[in-house]
């Protein structure tokens, strides 16, 4: 529904395609039969459907139990839960036992990060804030996030400095070059 949305028809196809392969041929989404068939997986929540519309991130929230988030993903959380097929089981020890081991699988997906994350942050908060944000970013705007200001990095070349005028002085660095060049032996 996500990249619906986000006008994004061929990924909406996947999706659908997916669920479809995994519901029937993976014993209902039990097996991902659909990796094994190339069928590319596109996850968007309504996070990114907002981000994608323009709507500003906001603040950075750390969420007890749920983890790093921003204000406008955290306003969208009630809508993917609302959205989200095992929310509707009515079984509720069927429901349950799907939401944890959804919960053990995720965090299964985190044992990595948090490893490396112990070993290579100084500061574990802003490491994890900002790797947070820029995925985020990055993942929203499909790998070609724009500019903080809105300029398009790639699109504006800066004009290449004028070198000092002292630079070009003969004799200021004994050779009678440029600072900036030396003399071959």
């Amino acid at each position: 529904v996500n990249n619906a949305l986000q006008f994004k028809g061929q990924t909406a196809i996947d999706s659908l395609r997916r669920f479809g392969v995994n519901t029937f041929m993976g014993w209902f989404g039990i097996f991902d039969v659909a990796t094994e068939m190339d069928i590319e997986k596109h996850t968007k929540d309504f996070g990114h459907t907002l981000g994608y519309w323009g709507v500003a991130t906001g603040p950075y929230l750390v969420l007890p139990l749920l983890g790093p988030s921003t204000v406008r993903d955290t306003v969208a959380l009630p809508v993917d839960w609302k959205g989200d097929i095992v929310s509707s089981v009515e079984h509720i020890p069927t429901r349950n036992t799907a939401t944890v081991l959804r919960a053990v699988d995720n965090r299964s997906d985190l044992l990595k990060a948090s490893t490396m994350l112990e070993e290579a942050a100084l500061d574990k908060y802003t490491f994890t804030r900002d790797a947070y944000l820029q995925r985020r970013r990055s993942v929203i705007f499909e790998g070609n996030p724009p500019d903080e200001d809105g300029v398009d990095k790639l699109s504006v070349q800066p004009d290449p400095a004028p070198a000092p005028a002292d630079a070009l002085t003969p004799g200021n660095n004994n050779s009678g070059l440029p600072l900036n060049q030396k003399a071959i032996p």
